[in-house]
């Protein structure tokens, strides 16, 4: 399979890696210094750039007939614009704040524990979230995820970086070291505490998953979710 990598840093450099180790050829690696030559090669591309670059190169996914599989954050105001693109070329796209398979198991786990805790008033929950000091947006893309999981199965209405109102979910994001990405999800009451918690020890698997997820993507056309790709709907 041929890939183009939009996005050559740190993450970039692993998915190529990885890439090349399954057996696929590496048709491009787009940074701020090249352009999109070789990309109308490609049978997928895999976008881990920057919030500024992101519309840009999954609308020229969509122009040259490539399906893409985008893993950054941060530039989500602009989603719908690149939804009805995607429908307006017949392209294929997955978007994902969070590629990692085991990060896919936790939304779920995450959703399925709100359905449970919605029953019970007495419990508040709240969410922390912990990245490297090179990371631009904050929260984490994987932390909003998870976020909506809750508000989708519960009374909560909103999340917020401040001071928690009833209805709304607090994020702490804290930006420490070289801390790959580890997200807690807790509920609170008066006499107990339940948390759900995922640690990544690297960036390994972030870039599998974008991989695995750009391998189901070759030769589709739709708009898809890492429930598709894992058989979880």
């Amino acid at each position: 399979m041929k890939i183009a990598l939009l996005g050559y840093g740190k993450m970039g450099k692993v998915i190529e890696r990885i890439a090349l180790e399954r057996g696929h050829e590496i048709v491009l690696k787009k940074d701020e210094f090249n352009t999109y030559d070789g990309l109308a090669t490609a049978d997928v591309a895999i976008d881990f750039s920057v919030p500024t670059a992101a519309v840009s190169n999954i609308s020229s996914c969509f122009n040259n007939n490539v399906p893409v599989v985008s893993g950054t954050t941060g530039w989500l105001e602009h989603f719908d614009e690149m939804i009805a693109l995607c429908n307006e070329k017949q392209g294929g796209f997955i978007s994902s704040s969070n590629f990692s398979l085991g990060v896919n198991i936790f939304f779920e786990v995450n959703e399925y524990l709100a359905k449970i805790m919605s029953q019970l008033d007495s419990y508040k929950v709240s969410m922390e979230e912990i990245h490297h000091t090179q990371k631009l947006d904050a929260p984490s893309g994987t932390a909003i995820s998870l976020a909506k999981g809750v508000i989708e199965n519960s009374n909560y209405t909103n999340w917020t970086l401040d001071q928690a109102s009833d209805k709304e979910i607090h994020i702490e994001a804290k930006r420490i070291g070289d801390v790959p990405g580890t997200h807690t999800v807790a509920y609170d009451s008066v006499v107990d505490s339940i948390e759900i918690k995922h640690t990544a020890h690297n960036r390994e698997g972030f870039a599998l998953g974008a991989v695995i997820a750009a391998e189901w993507l070759a030769g589709k056309k739709g708009i898809y979710s890492m429930k598709d790709v894992l058989n979880l709907k």
